[in-house]
């Protein structure tokens, strides 16, 4: 029992809902894949994305103003902060549920998918906010087992209606759909009714809690949406400019990516505490070698990752997402994200650097620059080449605009060099591989005296 204290705390927890929650994600994605019709999961595809980016403001909104009035306040404070953040939740549904309804009345579109989508929106947006809401709340109480339980229930009950749909033959998108509305009505209740949602505190809320919680979310909602929209501006276009089966090949690559970001979401998670510490030193050496540490690790880490990747490619995605896709354009435009894969830890660190640091307009000055460079290269990329690869490969040019801009702007606050991160990095890894297999080999030669 000692031991299982020591290795299942809050950051285990915290580690285990990154890493699980997308693999999940994944499994999930790869039985629609394989089931659902080319056009049908492009469509669902474009659900996602859409709701996605609603979800994204609330929660840009929301999620850091309620944390931080909301953590290590008195029950009242705790209650009047939930209460009031429930009171906004409802405003921002509302004003959805209003564009929603105008949506709904006047289009006029043949898609049939697409009516589904305008017409379940609100319904399912209204329905994911006890869940979200109980996700935050625990996240400021530090409840990472709760928050754990949440992410499996919601995750995981949707995982069990699709299989369940499979196993009936009853797989399209209309029904998939449904499931997706099921599962979360299903969540909301069971976060509601043992209280991790806290709906009673609404009585508690006051117009100044509202108006706290509002004046701090309309500034972190524009970093929240501007990099959202970074990340979903390929498949907005894509839906624009060519079929709904294309979607569909360029997306399963795009969520591959998302197996990078695990580890990536860990070392920052690590690495923010001790450079916020370093910052309220003053110690602007430390930040700067924390940056390069981690980033230069990370860096290096994923080349070799990446290469394997890059030759797997078309193998990966047949496994995980079924023959059609196999020999599809989705393998080189994985190829092609693998050629700046790299830069991923870069940009990141460069980014949380300049938060870190006091700078958070300047990452935001990078998240536009990115996306205008985005958006561009995608519509000069299809117009050169016609195809999807266009848009992949505007990909590069975002990321390297990205970490070219987040060098010069940290270079005016921290001494280094970009050389020094791959240095660095290169350095601290060995260290980091030659201490774990020294660890090894001393149990071996522990498990081998035990046994002689």
């Amino acid at each position: 029992m000692g031991f299982l204290k020591k290795v299942i705390n809050k950051h285990t927890l915290s580690l285990a809902s990154n890493a699980i929650m997308p693999v999940l994600g994944m499994a999930i994605l790869s039985l629609m894949a394989r089931y659902l019709a080319k056009s049908d999961f492009g469509d669902y595809i474009f659900f996602l994305v859409v709701f996605t980016l609603a979800d994204t403001f609330r929660t840009g909104f929301l999620q850091t103003s309620l944390i931080k009035y909301y953590a290590g306040t008195s029950a009242q404070r705790a209650n009047n902060i939930a209460g009031s953040a429930w009171y906004l939740g409802f405003i921002i549904v509302a004003c959805f549920g209003v564009g929603n309804l105008l949506l709904y009345l006047f289009y006029f579109g043949t898609n049939p998918n697409m009516v589904i989508i305008i017409k379940w929106f609100s319904v399912i947006f209204i329905s994911t906010l006890p869940t979200a809401i109980a996700g935050w709340i625990l996240q400021a109480e530090e409840r990472f087992d709760k928050l754990f339980m949440v992410q499996l229930i919601n995750q995981g009950g949707f995982f069990i209606l699709i299989m369940l749909l499979i196993i009936f033959h009853r797989v399209n998108f209309q029904n998939t759909i449904y499931c997706y509305l099921l599962n979360n009505v299903i969540s909301s209740i069971i976060t509601s009714s043992v209280g991790w949602a806290k709906v009673k505190t609404i009585s508690s809320k006051s117009w100044a809690s509202v108006k706290e919680l509002a004046h701090f979310g309309k500034y972190s909602v524009g970093t929240s949406i501007s990099s959202y929209l970074l990340r979903s501006s390929d498949t907005f276009i894509i839906k624009m400019m060519f079929p709904s089966e294309l979607l569909a090949v360029y997306y399963i690559p795009q969520r591959l990516m998302e197996i990078f970001e695990i580890p990536l979401r860990a070392f920052i998670a690590t690495a923010l505490p001790v450079m916020s510490a370093a910052v309220h030193r003053e110690d602007k050496k430390y930040v700067s070698y924390i940056m390069k540490k981690y980033s230069g690790m990370l860096t290096m880490a994923l080349i070799p990752v990446a290469i394997v990747s890059f030759i797997l490619a078309d193998i990966i995605i047949g496994l995980l997402f079924g023959g059609q896709y196999k020999h599809s354009d989705a393998g080189n435009i994985f190829r092609i994200f693998m050629c700046f894969v790299m830069l991923l830890p870069i940009d990141r660190f460069f980014g949380i650097t300049l938060d870190i640091i006091n700078k958070p307009h300047l990452n935001m000055i990078k998240v536009f620059i990115m996306l205008a460079v985005n958006v561009t290269g995608d519509f000069a990329g299809i117009f050169i080449f016609h195809s999807l690869y266009g848009v992949a490969i505007a990909s590069i040019f975002t990321f390297f605009s990205g970490a070219i801009f987040g060098y010069w702007a940290l270079k005016k606050h921290l001494q280094f060099k970009m050389g020094d991160i791959f240095k660095l990095g290169y350095i601290e890894l060995m260290e980091l591989i030659g201490m774990l297999y020294q660890k090894i080999r001393k149990k071996e030669l522990e498990r081998n005296e035990h046994g002689a």
